[in-house]
């Protein structure tokens, strides 16, 4: 293989890859916790874009159970995040693990 043709394919293989990211920043996933008293969506960019409390799990005189539904929501979010962002870029790559994209 040429080089000028290997320029072209990673010219090829870039552009896709920044189309994938800019879709993967656009889409979001929620994550609901202890029974449906904490929600949470994420961006593709990791960005909290909706928390959502319900009243009943405010107790002033247990901050901590709040703290861990809210700990727990996030971190279910961004997990999602991650696997998404991984199943979309397998499909670019044909499951060819490349290090540094996820």
């Amino acid at each position: 293989m040429d080089i000028q043709k290997m320029m072209e394919q990673a010219r090829e293989f870039q552009e896709k890859m920044a189309g994938v990211q800019e879709e993967l920043a656009n889409r979001e996933v929620t994550s609901t916790v202890g029974g449906g008293m904490v929600s949470v969506t994420v961006n593709g960019r990791n960005e909290i874009v909706d928390l959502k409390i319900e009243p009943e799990v405010i107790n002033p005189d247990d901050p901590r159970m709040l703290q861990d539904l809210i700990r727990a929501a996030v971190n279910d979010a961004m997990k999602k995040v991650l696997e998404m962002s991984r199943g979309e870029i397998a499909k670019l790559t044909g499951g060819l693990n490349i290090p540094g994209l996820f």
